[in-house]
Order: structure tokens, then C-alpha cells, then sequence
């Protein structure tokens, strides 16, 4: 069986993964999900140094102090990220990286980038000189795409539990070193494959380093480990036996 390493996306933190992790180890693989540091659990260190490469030494120090070997390293939408940059530290340590809701970013690109300008304005001045992102409002009326799938308690968990985001996580640029590189899969829930086909041709930033990847649909919102937690592990499940 594998060994599954699940980084959460923004605002969230391992307790995100609790009914993916019971569903992968019911199927007999061994399972880490992580809290990245500022977030959830770990709120308390959310100072304005936490950047992009603290999140990523957060992996790397996780996989080498548990001496995990042939890891499938997931990442979700901003996990993907730090994900990226620890595949390039230890690759020899890592079987597959595993995108959920996200992709692997150009080197010199943020996360920030990649949102529209008038996005990257409204966040701007929420955010004003402070340096934390502040969790979305949860409000399915505003966001039905990306809050799909989501019952009234998983919402009022989510508002409840989710804490603002180092900031630096998402304006940090990605930068590797373009060492060995290792496969990829993709688990795209909120763009059909036929588009993130189309993306990929276009060479968008999400998406231009998984031509060669396994690409798996999974439709529902962004938030698949909560909406779908059980088709996750399944489409992991199968990415780990292929």
C-alpha cells in the first residue's frame, strides 16, 4: 500500500483531510495529513515571516523526520504550491505529486497572480497592511462553484474552524531548482477535463507542467475532502495502485 502525505489548501488544516485519512487507511495506506504553519492549529505562529518557503519546509521536515520513502504527495488549490517546492528539494523521497484543485506554477509565479486583477484588488484592500488572508465568507449564494457540494454543517464547521492564511503563502513566487522530476496527477473537480485539456494546450500557469500527468475528474466544488471525501480517496486510491 502507499504512503500519502495530504497538504490542505488555504485557511485549513489537517483536520480538513479527518474523512479522507480514515477512508485511505480503511484501504490500508498509510496516511499523514499536515497543519502548515499560521493555520488552524498552529494560528499562534502566523507572524509576518511565515512565507511560502516556510510551508514547504514544513513538508520536507515532516517526509525526512518520519523517513517516509515513495511518498504520494497531495497537494489542495494553495497546498499545491509548497507541494511543488518540496518535490524539488527532496525527489528522491517522493513517488507522485498529486494536484487537487490546483497545478504546478511556473517558477517566478505566485498564487496571487494567477487571480484577476479586480480579485487581487478586493483582497488587497481586505487584507490592508496587515499580513494575514482572511477566510472567505462560506456564503454558497456568492460562490456556488466553488462552495458545490457543501451541507449546512460542513459550511458552519468551515466558518467555524477555518483561519486566516499567512499572506506571504500566496504572493511568495515558486521557485525550484529543476531538479529530477517526478510524475504527476491532477484531480480536477470544479473545471470539466475537457477544459483543463484545452488549459493545458493553452499553456496556462496552472496547468503547463502536467501535459505527461494522469488527469482525474471528480465533479463537485473546490473543496472535494469535504463534499466527496469518499470519491477522494477512491481517485487517490486508484492514482496509488496505477
Amino acid at each position: 500500500m502507499a504512503t500519502f502525505v495530504l497538504v490542505p489548501g488555504f485557511w485549513l488544516g489537517a483536520w480538513a483531510w479527518r474523512d479522507v485519512t480514515v477512508a485511505l487507511r480503511s484501504q490500508g495506506h498509510e496516511v499523514y495529513p499536515m497543519t502548515l504553519t499560521g493555520v488552524a492549529e498552529r494560528d499562534h505562529l502566523a507572524g509576518p515571516e511565515v512565507s511560502l518557503d516556510t510551508h514547504t519546509t514544513d513538508i520536507v521536515r515532516l517526509i525526512e523526520v518520519e523517513d517516509l520513502r515513495d511518498v504520494l504527495l497531495v497537494g489542495h488549490s494553495g497546498g499545491g504550491m509548497p507541494a511543488a517546492q518540496a518535490v524539488d528539494r527532496i525527489p528522491d523521497r517522493i513517488a507522485r505529486i498529486v494536484y487537487v484543485e490546483s497545478g504546478p506554477l511556473p517558477d517566478g509565479t505566485a498564487q496571487f497572480d494567477t487571480l484577476p486583477p479586480e480579485e487581487q484588488q478586493r483582497l488587497r484592500a481586505a487584507i490592508g497592511a496587515g499580513h494575514l488572508l482572511p477566510p472567505p465568507a462560506w456564503d454558497p449564494a456568492a460562490d456556488p462553484t466553488n462552495l458545490a457540494g457543501l451541507d449546512e454543517p460542513t459550511l458552519a464547521l468551515l466558518g467555524t474552524r477555518a483561519t486566516p492564511q499567512p499572506l506571504r503563502a500566496a504572493t511568495d513566487p515558486v521557485r525550484r531548482t529543476g531538479g529530477r522530476p517526478v510524475p504527476t496527477a491532477l484531480v480536477a473537480s470544479t473545471f470539466p477535463l475537457s477544459v483543463v485539456q484545452q488549459m493545458i494546450q493553452q499553456e496556462h500557469p496552472f496547468f503547463t507542467g502536467l501535459a505527461d500527468g494522469q488527469l482525474h475528474e471528480l465533479p463537485t466544488g473546490h473543496w472535494p475532502m469535504l463534499s466527496e471525501p469518499k470519491a477522494l480517496a477512491d481517485v487517490l486510491d486508484l492514482i496509488a495502485r496505477s
